[in-house]
């Protein structure tokens, strides 16, 4: 069993769904990413999705294009993200973390030595946004030999034939895009999420997460009623752009902002089931 997958057999136990914040390494510099992490952790962060920066991030919104171009201003690469998540591993042996970004880099790397320096690091999971399913199988197996779980996205008109093919090459969970558009939108039809993610649940047994709109500790409960996690990202980021040069302050306004969130969806569990 991976990381990610006894996080969330843990969380099933006690009633509990999980909480994933995104942020970009790097972002506002390297030294901030690591300790960021682990407030992140001590706030209720279950998984950790650590952005890897790139230059041409066509899923993401305004927000996180911008986290990136300052990752990048320090020279912020695949590798030095590995090394933020081996330092991370230091102190934290049990957070899963995902890594989520494009293809270019991994390719660069090469697949095979990609998926052993992230192993060797601490990885858990990989998220690779421009990589479609019918072309990820061998980084897939390189991952899967490894002990990684390749996560793969699922959009409101991926169909329910894909949808199946993806669940056979995924493991870890799915990550359903609330809507159709870029990160940090503020469009979120809980009712049709709930609905979509009910539906998505008949056809794939792994956890299904939410991510995409999440804004506010509200819209986080509402959505943990229907999903097994809820991603959030822009909302977390904001707070980095804000404070940046103040290292402290973003971890204070992070960890104020997961905590919020992580009290909201445990109130929406039955109680005998938080502990």
């Amino acid at each position: 069993m991976s990381r990610i997958e006894g996080r969330f057999e843990a969380l099933r136990q006690t009633g509990r769904k999980a909480l994933i914040p995104y942020i970009t390494a790097g972002d506002p510099d390297p030294d901030s990413t690591v300790p960021l992490m682990h407030a992140m952790v001590e706030a209720g962060a279950d998984i950790i999705e650590l952005g890897v920066p790139f230059s041409d991030p066509m899923a993401d919104g305004p927000v996180i294009q911008a986290a990136c171009e300052r990752a990048l201003k320090h020279h912020v690469s695949l590798r030095r993200v590995l090394e933020m998540v081996a330092g991370f591993r230091r102190d934290n042996d049990e957070t899963p973390v995902l890594l989520m970004g494009y293809l270019n880099p991994i390719e660069a790397m090469g697949y095979a030595g990609f998926a052993a320096a992230a192993q060797q690091a601490g990885v858990d999971g990989v998220l690779t946004v421009d990589l479609p399913p019918e072309e990820a199988g061998e980084l897939a197996g390189e991952l899967k030999g490894h002990g990684i779980d390749p996560i793969f996205l699922l959009s409101p008109t991926t169909t329910d034939a894909r949808v199946a093919r993806i669940a056979e090459q995924a493991s870890g969970f799915l990550y359903y895009v609330s809507f159709k558009g870029v990160t940090g939108a503020t469009r979120l039809d809980v009712d049709a999420v709930a609905e979509k993610v009910g539906h998505l649940k008949s056809i794939a047994a792994l956890p299904i997460g939410v991510g995409f709109g999440i804004r506010d500790a509200e819209s986080a409960a509402r959505v943990s009623r229907a999903a097994d996690a809820v991603i959030v990202g822009s909302a977390l980021v904001r707070h980095i752009a804000e404070a940046s040069g103040h290292p402290e302050v973003i971890r204070e306004k992070v960890a104020e902002e997961l905590r919020a969130m992580r009290a909201a969806m445990d109130a929406t569990q039955p109680a005998a089931a938080v502990s």
